[in-house]
């Protein structure tokens, strides 16, 4: 058999809701590598707080991070570091017109630095993980960087119109996408990053086709990668506009979807 690339997200999809990985999936995901298959996860999160499934796995590949917006190799620096940030500009702006459209408290990220435009113990109990560099401060002076990703935190009432706005006004400069509930959290990368892009260039350096990628995920930050790769696999809990895109649907996270399927598909 020729081998596949196989891309994981992590949250909902690799991962249990516990945020572990399962030992049967986990089995099948050492199997995989070790018939010659190349395993790599793809996910929103920064490699801080995934590097500890990427060590688990034992994987020996590029990762995908911050939705495409950063892609490198952990265990070889040569391969590079493919940063995609945010202009600087188009950031400072939005936090201009804040007041006026509801906007809570913003927050970016710049790699392992994480910029806080006001104090708030939400946003950084999701961010501890990795044990980041924290400041916290008006983001106009405070970021001096292009930033990796940012998020915009605000409510119910205000999100939909925050999005309308950051659509007609920046369509052309960043990507974005809403956080599922209960978040009331805006997700804004650069304008043409997304997991597919990040995913092909690791595709591209082992010399494997796009009809022998295998990805998997769960929600709208998967859209892309779901509908690129060869076999695009929604989970069973993923949100119905994947699966409907999606060339197939696999168990939930839960009942060991991931590890299922690879069994079944690569006779393992």
């Amino acid at each position: 058999m020729k081998p596949y690339l196989i891309a994981l997200d992590l949250d909902g999809t690799l991962l249990k809701g516990d945020k572990t990985i399962s030992p049967f999936t986990k089995d099948v995901i050492r199997r995989a590598i070790d018939t010659g298959h190349f395993v790599v996860i793809a996910t929103g999160r920064p490699y801080r707080a995934s590097s500890m499934y990427y060590e688990e796995l034992g994987l020996a590949t590029p990762i995908v991070n911050f939705n495409g917006a950063f892609v490198h190799h952990p265990r070889q620096p040569s391969w590079g570091m493919h940063h995609y940030p945010l202009p600087l500009a188009i950031v400072k702006d939005i936090v201009e017109i804040s007041e006026s459209y509801g906007i809570k408290n913003m927050m970016a990220e710049v790699l392992d630095d994480v910029y806080f435009h006001q104090h708030d113990e939400v946003l950084l109990d999701i961010v501890r993980l990795g044990n980041p560099t924290v400041e916290i401060g008006d983001l106009r002076r405070s970021l001096g960087k292009d930033p990796t990703s940012v998020l915009v935190y605000t409510d119910d009432d205000h999100i939909e119109r925050i999005q309308s706005h950051l659509a007609n006004v920046y369509a052309n400069v960043i990507h974005q996408r809403r956080w599922s509930e209960p978040w009331h959290v805006i997700e804004i990368i650069r304008h043409g990053v997304h997991k597919a892009a990040g995913l092909k260039q690791v595709a591209d350096y082992f010399g494997i086709p796009r009809e022998r990628v295998i990805a998997f995920g769960d929600e709208d930050n998967d859209l892309e990668m779901i509908d690129w790769a060869g076999l695009g696999v929604a989970m069973g809990n993923a949100i119905e506009p994947l699966k409907t895109i999606a060339d197939d649907v696999a168990k939930t996270n839960e009942e060991d979807g991931v590890g299922v399927y690879l069994q079944d598909l690569l006779r393992l």
